[in-house]
């Protein structure tokens, strides 16, 4: 089992457990890296590991707001896919430090939930359909296992298509581009 008393796994803990939720964080001697390294190590798919990954929107007097997705391991997300999901002009992925900053967490060890600031999350759709899905407890080498409903609560999560997908780019990125310039979107 993960030490309890690190900061950062007793953050996720703590943000779970006031939703009613006791978590059940695993630590692993094995790398887990990288999506394949992380799906080798719980014995799942790598479409079951839900990787947390910042993206940021500019504002413009300058600031970030910061855009969290939980997409699944076989999944990229595609920025212009997500920009149109939820109404932004643009957003890019944002560096190691951004990241921080905003979320108080750093590069492979981002976990899908525990920040000190309310932050919009995006879950990516390929998620749902498995029974159990793994995420990042916040230190490199643990996770937890999960539903992906209990993942979207815990998260405050909108389920949305992010993930890069050559029709998905082709047919709904111009309409719901188009929709918000009409003035009909979010």
């Amino acid at each position: 089992m993960a030490d309890p008393a690190n900061p950062a796994i007793a953050r996720v803990i703590e943000v779970a457990a006031r939703k009613g939720v006791a978590l059940d964080i695993r630590s692993f001697d094995a790398p887990t890296g990288t999506a394949a390294e992380a799906a080798a190590a719980v014995d799942a798919e790598v479409g079951q590991i839900a990787r947390t990954v910042v993206f940021v929107a500019p504002r413009p007097e300058g600031r970030l707001a910061a855009i969290v997705c939980l997409v699944s391991g076989a999944n990229e997300v595609d920025p212009k896919l997500l920009a149109a999901v939820l109404g932004e002009r643009s957003v890019r992925a944002a560096t190691s430090r951004e990241a921080r900053d905003l979320t108080g967490f750093g590069g492979s060890i981002m976990p899908p939930l525990g920040y000190p600031r309310a932050t919009r999350v995006v879950m990516d759709q390929d998620l749902c359909p498995y029974q159990w899905v793994w995420a990042v407890a916040g230190v490199d080498g643990a996770a937890f296992r999960v539903t992906p409903g209990i993942l979207r609560m815990l998260a405050n999560a909108v389920v949305a298509p992010i993930a890069a997908s050559p029709w998905v780019v082709a047919t709904l990125v111009p309409q719901v581009g188009r929709a918000l310039e009409a003035g009909s979107g979010a």
